[in-house]
C-alpha cells in the first residue's frame, strides 16, 4: 500500500466514523431539548385506585405520563400490594414511581409505615419499589398546635432522612397553605426548613403556596436548590378552588422558569378535587403541561 492509498484509507475511516456519529449527536441534541418527564401524584385518582387499581394506573399511562408519586402507604403495602407486586405492575406500563408520601405517625401512633412507627420498613420497601424520594405528606390538625410542636419535627424529619440516605433515598417535606401562616411570632415553614438541607429537602405544592399569598419564586431565592419536587396544580380564576393545569390562575411560566434557582428534577400534576371525573381532569392538565414545553 503507498502513501496515497494510506491517506485514502485514513479519509474513508474518518468520513465512516462521522457519518455513524451524526446519527448520534442528532439524538443527544434531541434528548437535551426534549420536554421534562410528565408526573402524576396519584392521589388525584384515589377513588378510581380503590376501585379499579390497574385499570386506573392503564389510562394513566395511555395518557401520556411517566411518573408518579405514590400515597397511602400502610404496614407494607402500597394500595395493598407488595414492592414487588406493585413494581411489575408500574414496569408493565412503563410508570416510574419516583417518590412517595407518608404520615408522620405523630398523632396516630398505630399506623405502621410512617415516620414514627415502622420508618425503616417503608424506606426499605421504597427503595425495593424504585423511588428516589419519600416525603411527609401532611400533618394533622393535632400534630401542629404550636411553634414548639413545629421545632420537635427538626430532629425527627433529620432522623428520617438519615434512615432515608442509608437506603439511597431522600427525604423531604410537603407543604400545605397552614406552614405559611403565623403561628406564636414565627413561620412554620422557616422552622421546618432550619432542618439538615441534605437530609431534608422540600417538595414545593405551587397550588397552596400561592393560596398562602406568596410567590414560589421568592421562596426559591430564600431557599436555593432545597426544592428537587413540584406539585403543579392550578387555582381556579373565580373561586380558588383547585383547577385542571393550565386552567387558572397561576403563572407557570414564570415558576418553570425558575426551576434551576429551586433545583427541580421532578414534577407531578396533581388536583385534590375535579368537578369533572378525575381521569377527565389529568388529561386536560397533560395536555397543557405538554403545551407549556417545560
Amino acid at each position: 500500500m503507498n502513501s496515497n492509498e494510506k491517506i485514502s484509507r485514513k479519509s474513508f475511516i474518518k468520513a465512516s466514523a462521522f457519518a455513524l456519529a451524526t446519527p448520534m449527536l442528532s439524538k443527544l441534541d434531541w434528548a437535551a431539548k426534549a420536554p421534562s418527564k410528565i408526573g402524576l401524584q396519584l392521589y388525584t385518582l384515589r377513588n378510581d385506585i380503590s376501585k379499579d387499581l390497574e385499570g386506573t394506573l392503564k389510562k394513566v399511562a395511555a395518557i401520556g405520563y411517566k411518573e408518579v408519586e405514590l400515597f397511602g402507604y400502610s404496614d407494607g403495602k402500597f394500595f395493598g400490594k407488595t414492592a414487588k407486586e406493585l413494581k411489575a405492575i408500574l414496569n408493565g406500563l412503563g410508570l416510574a414511581p419516583v417518590s412517595g408520601h407518608y404520615g408522620a405517625g405523630v398523632q396516630n401512633k398505630t399506623t405502621k409505615g410512617t415516620l414514627s412507627n415502622d420508618w425503616q420498613r417503608a424506606v426499605d420497601d421504597a427503595a425495593e419499589l424504585g423511588q428516589k424520594y419519600v416525603n411527609c405528606a401532611y400533618l394533622t390538625d393535632g400534630e401542629r398546635k404550636s411553634i414548639e410542636d413545629y421545632k420537635k419535627y427538626v430532629d425527627l424529619f433529620n432522623k428520617s432522612g438519615e434512615v432515608a440516605k442509608k437506603a439511597g433515598l431522600q427525604f423531604g417535606y410537603h407543604n400545605h397553605d397552614f406552614e405559611f401562616k403565623q403561628l406564636d411570632g414565627q413561620l412554620p415553614y422557616d422552622v421546618i426548613a432550619s432542618t439538615d438541607p441534605k437530609l431534608v429537602k422540600l417538595e414545593l405544592d405551587l397550588y397552596w403556596i400561592v393560596k398562602a399569598g406568596l410567590d414560589p419564586v421568592d421562596l426559591f431565592k430564600k431557599y436555593p436548590g432545597r426544592f428537587p419536587l413540584w406539585h403543579v396544580k392550578d387555582m381556579d380564576k373565580t373561586d380558588k378552588s383547585f383547577a385542571e393545569v393550565g386552567t387558572g390562575s397561576i403563572d407557570f411560566k414564570k415558576i418553570f422558569d425558575n426551576r434551576k434557582l429551586a433545583g427541580m428534577t421532578h414534577f407531578f400534576v396533581e388536583q385534590d378535587v375535579a368537578k369533572i371525573p378525575a381521569v377527565e381532569a389529568i388529561e386536560i392538565s397533560f395536555k397543557n403541561v405538554t403545551k407549556m414545553k417545560v
